[in-house]
């Protein structure tokens, strides 16, 4: 059975590598990718998200968002995704220019035209576009079928400050509007994300698979290596939301009650025990999540997918 989406992304290397898995898997249907300013300005993640498509073939509308956090600054992270965003690798130019609509009222018209539950939102970078979404248009937010978010650390460190992870701490307003809601949201922590981890050995396994897309991934997670130090993997944070979309079953999910740290100091960001019931996934089985992201990007595309842009 094909899952229709949408990706709400700001890439980054780790987004590039998440997108190319759901255009390549032949279960999930990929209607729009919506940009938001996170990894690196709103310019950049908007282009970078058209230059993804164009390597993949894809001829999928790009509709840019939110350019910046709903009451913060914006903070990025050139440091790891390089001033590119996409660590330097090699991408072709945009084939199609990106949408003239806005990204919360495409996802309000996309969401609002399809059967209730039909359309899953994978939300790879800050939430600022749904909240935004969300604000505008509840009734028609309620009709998601289901929302998977990477963000937050429950147990483990954050990757921004003591306990706040990247994409919450961005625009912690925003998540936790998104939080407040009552969707059927699942939210993928960096204690699962850390898990999946490729290595050198993973890195020659995508080379011997000779895909396009499995040598670009190669290459991205290479660049990772550079833009970081210290241990011999790298976790692949955003993969793993349109990996739990296709399978779930290799995560374990929990309920849990939680809140958006909104202060002003280094707590900011951080997931805190609260009133808004998430499911919340802890656990994964790392070796069958790398596996089916390997086989994915090993496979050829059948063929292109169009949409008319608006």
């Amino acid at each position: 059975m094909t899952r229709r989406v949408i990706i709400d992304t700001d890439p980054g290397i780790d987004d590039a590598i998440a997108i190319l898995f759901a255009l390549a898997h032949p279960e999930l249907d990929v209607a729009a990718v919506t940009t938001v300013a996170g990894n690196i300005g709103i310019e950049t993640t908007t282009r970078n998200a058209l230059r993804i498509l164009a390597l993949a073939g894809q001829g999928i509308p790009v509709h840019p968002g939110a350019g910046r956090p709903l009451k913060r600054g914006s903070r990025t992270d050139t440091r790891i995704h390089g001033v590119d965003g996409l660590g330097g690798v090699a991408f072709p130019e945009p084939e199609e220019p990106a949408s003239s609509e806005p990204a919360h009222m495409a996802l309000r018209r996309l969401i609002a035209d399809a059967p209730a539950g039909t359309i899953d939102i994978l939300a790879l970078a800050p939430l600022t576009n749904i909240a935004r979404f969300v604000e505008e248009a509840p009734d028609v937010a309620r009709r998601i079928g289901r929302l998977i978010a990477m963000g937050g650390a429950v147990r483990e460190p954050g990757n921004v400050g003591p306990r706040s992870e990247f994409n919450i701490a961005h625009d912690p307003e925003a998540a936790e509007i998104v939080f407040s809601a009552g969707l059927p949201l699942t939210l993928v922590p960096l204690d699962v994300t850390r898990r999946v981890r490729a290595d050198a050995v993973y890195l020659a396994r995508l080379a011997a698979l000779g895909t396009k897309q499995a040598l670009v991934c190669r290459d991205l997670i290479a660049a990772y290596f550079t833009g970081t130090s210290g241990g011999e993997s790298r976790p692949l944070h955003d993969p793993c939301v349109p990996l739990l979309a296709l399978r779930p079953d290799l995560f374990a999910t929990h309920s849990m009650r939680l809140s958006v740290n909104l202060g002003e100091d280094e707590l900011a960001g951080a997931l805190e025990p609260g009133e808004h019931a998430l499911a919340v996934a802890m656990g994964t089985d790392a070796p069958a999540v790398l596996d089916l992201l390997a086989e994915t990007l090993g496979q050829a595309l059948s063929s292109p997918r169009t949409t008319s842009h608006q």
